[in-house]
C-alpha cells in the first residue's frame, strides 16, 4: 500500500510540475489577444499548438527514457547532437529562462504594486523582493519545488473555478463571436509561450524513479489541464471586458484575478529556476554555490538593469524569450530524438515513430512562431 501511495503521490507531482511550468506568465496576455482577435481563433491556437506541444513533450519524454544519465535540455544535446547541437540548444534554453523570470519580476512587481497599493508605481521594488524569495525557494533545490508545485498548481485550479462561478452570470457572450482578420496572427507567439513546458521533462523524468510508466499518461494530462485552463480563463474574461480586456489582463479584473496571476507566475518562476539549477549542475559541472547564483542571482540584476529601459516591458520580453527560445528547442527536441532512438543507452517506457515529415512539419510551425516575433 504504501509503495503504491508513493507511485500516486509522485504522479500527482510530476502533473503537478508539468502544468505548473506551463501555466505562467503567459496566461495574463492571452486575453487581450483573444479580445483582439476573437475568442474562436485564439481558443483553435490553443487546440492545435497544444497538441504540437504534446506531441513535442512526448518524444522528450522518450528521450530521457532511452537515457540512463540525468540531464537538462542542454546535456541531452551534448549527448545527441554533439558540440554545436549543445552550444546552440543551451543558449536557448538559459535565454529562454533569464527573459521568462525576468518577465515573472515584471509581472509580479506589477501585480503586488496594484494589489496594495492601487498603482504600478512600486512595482520595482515588489519585483525585486519576489526574486530574492524566489531565489531562497531555488537554494531548496527540489524540495521546494515538489513541495509549492502541488498546491500551488492546486489552489491556482481552484481559483479558476470561484473566478468562474463568481463572473461567469457577467458574461457577455457576443464578445465571443467577434473576429478580426487583421490579427489572424496574433494569436499565435503568445499562445506557443504560454503552452511551453519543454524544460519540465527531465525533473519529470527525475520524480517518476520507480513509476517510469506513467511519463506518457503525465504528459498527456500535463497538456490538456492548461489547455482547458486558458480557454475557460479567455471565455470569462473576454466575455466580462469584450475588447476593452486590457494587455495584462489581471491588473484590470480585481484582486482574485491577480492573486490567480500572483500564483502562474510563482510556480513556472520556481520549476525553471530548478531547471537552470540542475542543468548548470548536471550538464555544466557547476557546484551548488555557483548553479544557485547563476540560476536565482543573476536573473535579478539582469531585472533591475533592463527595468530602466522603456523599451522592455512584460509583454515583449515574453516574445523575445519564449517565441525564439521555444522554436530553438522545439526542433532540436526533435532532432534529438530522432539520434537517440539510435544512440541511447536504455529500453524506454515507450517508442513514438518519428520521420523527416514529422520533424520539418513542426519545424515550420516553430519558425512561423518566430517569425511573427519580428514582422
Amino acid at each position: 500500500k504504501k509503495v503504491k501511495m508513493d507511485k500516486n503521490n509522485n504522479f500527482l507531482i510530476a502533473v503537478a510540475v508539468l502544468v505548473g511550468t506551463c501555466i505562467g506568465a503567459g496566461v495574463l496576455g492571452l486575453p487581450y489577444v483573444a479580445a483582439q482577435s476573437g475568442f474562436l481563433l485564439t481558443s483553435a491556437y490553443i487546440i492545435l499548438i497544444g497538441i504540437m506541444v504534446f506531441v513535442v513533450n512526448l518524444y522528450f519524454g522518450e528521450v530521457t527514457l532511452r537515457t540512463k544519465k540525468k540531464h537538462q535540455i542542454g546535456g541531452y544535446a551534448q549527448k545527441y547532437l554533439g558540440k554545436k547541437g549543445m552550444i546552440l540548444t543551451e543558449f536557448a534554453f538559459i535565454f529562454g529562462i533569464y527573459s521568462a523570470i525576468i518577465a515573472y519580476m515584471f509581472g509580479v512587481g506589477d501585480s503586488l504594486s496594484f494589489l496594495v497599493f492601487g498603482h504600478v508605481n512600486f512595482s520595482l521594488f515588489f519585483g525585486l523582493g519576489f526574486g530574492i524569495l524566489m531565489s531562497l525557494l531555488i537554494w531548496r533545490g527540489m524540495k521546494s519545488l515538489k513541495k509549492f508545485e502541488e498546491w500551488g498548481v492546486s489552489l491556482i485550479l481552484f481559483l479558476l473555478i470561484l473566478i468562474v462561478l463568481i463572473f461567469i452570470n457577467k458574461v457577455d457572450f457576443s464578445n465571443l463571436y467577434t473576429f478580426n482578420i487583421s490579427n489572424l496572427f496574433l494569436p499565435f507567439g503568445i499562445v506557443l509561450f504560454s503552452l511551453l513546458s519543454f524544460h519540465a521533462i527531465p525533473d519529470v523524468n527525475m520524480i517518476l524513479t520507480k513509476n517510469k510508466k506513467s511519463m506518457k499518461k503525465i504528459i498527456f494530462f500535463g497538456a490538456l489541464i492548461p489547455v482547458i485552463f486558458y480557454r475557460l480563463f479567455i471565455l470569462v474574461v473576454v466575455g466580462f471586458k469584450g475588447v476593452n480586456t486590457p494587455e495584462v489582463a489581471t491588473l484590470a479584473l480585481g484582486p482574485v484575478f491577480v492573486i490567480v496571476g500572483i500564483l502562474t507566475m510563482f510556480t513556472s518562476y520556481l520549476a525553471l529556476g530548478n531547471a537552470l539549477e540542475e542543468n548548470l549542475k548536471l550538464d555544466r559541472k557547476m557546484s551548488q554555490g555557483k548553479s544557485w547564483f547563476f540560476s536565482s542571482i543573476i536573473p535579478i540584476f539582469l531585472f533591475l538593469f533592463v527595468k530602466f529601459f522603456d523599451y522592455f516591458s512584460f509583454t515583449n520580453i515574453l516574445s523575445l524569450g519564449g517565441i525564439v527560445s521555444g522554436g530553438l528547442i522545439g526542433i532540436s527536441i526533435l532532432l534529438i530524438n530522432k539520434n537517440a532512438k539510435k544512440k541511447g543507452d536504455r529500453k524506454p517506457e515507450y517508442s513514438i515513430p518519428i520521420n523527416g515529415f514529422v520533424i520539418g512539419l513542426i519545424s515550420l510551425i516553430f519558425i512561423l512562431g518566430i517569425l511573427t516575433f519580428f514582422l
